[in-house]
């Protein structure tokens, strides 16, 4: 049996549920939920590196339910998720090009405020780690990372304004596009209002709202500008796609909150910063789930609350970078008898695209791959000996390992 796989160097794992944040930013008991740190995109080429196994399971584990017994709603909800109607993709407002100067930051705080949530992880009666969720019904249905509640024995939820935490239901978890659907028992919650997908644009004002380092008092409040969309990063659980870029400050503990443009509507929740190393620095590069993917996920977690897991989807290649400067993920392997043989996909391809999105390494073509299911039907974009090929493969469920 093949899989499809890329190479990765020795992935390491986090200390706990919660990584401690990375420096500048110093320890602050109870522990803040770290977003994810991006991981530097230089993979060794050669076989016999780690294999990463992808699919809708993917890394971290597959959907599926969790803490179904730890209290909180009954199931999912039937309500909708809230969404903006489409405007005419320009601006946030409609009315033409918007600076951040121009954006009233205490009426976008003031707005989605009460629908931002405090999220603590317990494990035991201790508290593991502190995140952000954010309120999508009336009736109690909150959204969050996965990696906020990753570990819990039991998960609470402290609502804007409140003193005293309920009881939260982790309905279910989808590790390996971060993101986690919880239920409290209540009912005439604000609900937040989610952004038509297809507004988001580059060099917006956004504004982030989470619970950065745990501090005292409310939540934390940070601006910035959408820096770019589509990005794909790949992580300690594996590779997220179609990410919103910020230069927001994003800490430890946003986790699972809103970005927001100026309108107060959701186009994403925080999940990841990256970092600096000894070799290479890294400022104000913030990323969140795109409001598209969160829509999406709504669905597909809510339809695995009851425990079953989605068929994970199987293409049937290994992969590798280019590294001749080039973006595309190279096709190194082809499993016999797999969609990609079917399609006529062949070992030294060159992806650029999946379903019209561009692919400009191996996490581009590794997200399209997880986010499929089987019987998703995934249009190729490929390079072969110069000439550019569209190439159609059905994706079909993963065998078990």
């Amino acid at each position: 049996m093949g899989m499809d796989t890329m190479e990765l160097p020795p992935l390491q794992s986090a200390a706990g549920s919660f990584p401690p944040p990375a420096p500048p930013f110093p320890p602050a008991p109870p522990g803040p939920a770290a977003p994810h740190t991006a991981r530097r995109r230089r993979w060794p080429l050669a076989v016999g590196a780690v294999a990463l196994a992808l699919g809708a399971g993917g890394v971290g584990g597959a959907i599926g339910a969790g803490l179904a017994d730890g209290g909180g709603g009954s199931g999912p909800s039937s309500q909708p998720p809230l969404v903006a109607d489409g405007g005419d993709g320009l601006d946030s407002t409609g009315t033409g090009v918007m600076s951040l100067a121009d954006v009233d930051v205490a009426a976008v705080a003031e707005k989605v405020g009460p629908s931002t949530v405090t999220i603590s992880n317990l494990v035991g009666d201790q508290v593991l780690g502190t995140g952000t969720g954010v309120i999508i019904t009336s009736d109690g249905e909150i959204v969050t990372n996965a990696h906020v509640v990753d570990g819990a024995d039991q998960v609470r939820v402290r609502l804007d304004g409140e003193t005293e935490p309920r009881d939260a239901e982790v309905l279910a978890v989808d590790a390996p596009n971060d993101l986690a659907l919880l239920r409290i028992d209540a009912t005439g919650l604000p609900a937040a209002t989610i952004a038509a997908p297809d507004d988001v644009r580059v060099g917006e004002p956004v504004v982030a709202i989470g619970f950065a380092l745990a501090l005292d008092g409310g939540a934390s409040v940070t601006t910035g500008v959408v820096s770019a969309l589509d990005r794909t990063l790949v992580t300690e659980i594996g590779a997220l796609g179609g990410l919103v870029q910020t230069d927001a400050a994003i800490s430890s503990g946003n986790s699972g909150g809103p970005l927001v443009n100026a309108r107060g509507e959701v186009i994403g929740i925080n999940t990841a910063v990256a970092t600096g190393n000894a070799t290479r620095s890294a400022s104000n590069v913030g990323f969140a789930i795109s409001a598209r993917t969160l829509l999406a996920e709504i669905d597909t977690l809510r339809g695995s609350s009851g425990g079953e897991t989605p068929a994970e989807g199987f293409l049937g290649v290994s992969i590798e970078d280019r590294n001749d400067g080039g973006a595309g993920a190279v096709i190194a392997e082809v499993t016999e008898d797999s969609p990609a043989a079917d399609a006529g996909i062949e070992v030294g391809d060159v992806v650029i695209a999946a379903d019209g999105r561009p692919v400009s390494g191996q996490g581009g073509l590794i997200a399209a791959i997880r986010d499929g299911r089987a019987g998703t039907v995934l249009t190729l974009t490929v390079l072969r000996d110069g000439e550019r090929l569209d190439l159609t493969a059905t994706l079909v469920a993963r065998e078990a390992e």
